[in-house]
């Protein structure tokens, strides 16, 4: 079956929540930029500090998603998508570098049957019963 092209799956998708931890002097130092209008708050520094980064290795990035043959960005399987998958006598492999979505009306049953293995690197959007069926596959 030819790539699928991302598509959005809803106007905008929420963040994903992270946890890091922090040592106090390097926390302290953020607040004082905070405090000085450099940045509106923690989280904007945060995520400031990680775009500069991702912007610092693009070309890695971008050559490790040719290699991994990942799609970039949203990709938003239905059930209607999986039965035709399933009916062309196929098996998906999810590659994905973004948000990979499991529509809620797919079941553990149609998500075994049409898809082989799945690998996301950033999340994964699906139901807990599609999940744990795949988790063997999940990578």
């Amino acid at each position: 079956m030819p790539a699928r092209s991302a598509t959005s799956v809803a106007a905008k998708p929420l963040d994903e929540k992270i946890t890091i931890n922090l040592g106090y002097v390097d926390l302290g130092q953020i607040d004082l930029l905070v405090q000085e209008g450099f940045y509106a708050n923690r989280t904007d520094l945060i995520r400031t500090a990680i775009r500069n980064q991702l912007t610092a290795h693009a070309d890695v990035v971008k050559q490790s998603v040719a290699r991994k043959t990942l799609v970039l960005g949203i990709q938003h399987f239905t059930a209607d998508d999986l039965r035709a998958v399933q009916a062309a006598g196929q098996t998906l492999q999810i590659r994905v570098l973004g948000l990979a979505s499991i529509a809620l009306d797919v079941t553990p049953e149609l998500a075994l049957a049409a898809i082989d293995s799945v690998v996301v690197l950033g999340a994964l959007h699906a139901s807990p019963a599609v999940k744990a069926a795949l988790a063997s596959r999940i990578r």
